[in-house]
């Protein structure tokens, strides 16, 4: 668990059955994979580090969707910390 709260530590600040913290922390993670996500297809473009770009690009939302997934099972209570 605690390398779960290193890597993902927003997260864990969703409080069971509180609607309002996962809403937020569900924004959160919306708006930055957009503005990164949006800087990083502009920099995908470019000929030689387009390809590192791209690859940054999908590990950040592989994060993402998983740090969404902890705040929804972190809310419903499935998660003990």
């Amino acid at each position: 668990m605690d390398f779960l709260k290193k890597l993902w530590p927003t997260t864990f600040r969703v409080k069971e059955k509180d609607i309002v913290s996962l809403v937020v922390q569900l924004v959160i993670f919306l708006v930055i994979t957009a503005i990164i996500g949006f800087l990083i297809g502009i920099l995908a473009g470019l000929p030689i580090i387009g390809i590192i770009f791209s690859i940054l690009g999908s590990l950040m939302g592989i994060y993402n969707l998983v740090g969404i997934v902890l705040c929804i099972v972190n809310f419903l209570g499935v998660l003990k910390k």
